[in-house]
């Protein structure tokens, strides 16, 4: 990966849009973890909560 392709692909956004795709990138995570946490199928609950104890994340 090119660390000047990168660097020069961020300073090209503006503060507003940085701000936005950072919005969204949360919106993003939120919907993930709180959709799996409140899911209606099991596999998929015990799947997020079995992942969050390992990462050392509380969540009860």
């Amino acid at each position: 990966m090119n660390t000047t392709a990168v660097t020069s692909g961020l300073s090209s956004l503006s503060l507003s849009q940085r701000f936005i795709a950072g919005v969204l990138a949360l919106m993003l995570g939120m919907t993930l973890l709180v959709g799996t946490g409140f899911a209606g199928d099991y596999r998929l609950h015990n799947g997020a909560h079995d992942t969050r104890h390992a990462m050392g994340f509380p969540c009860h």
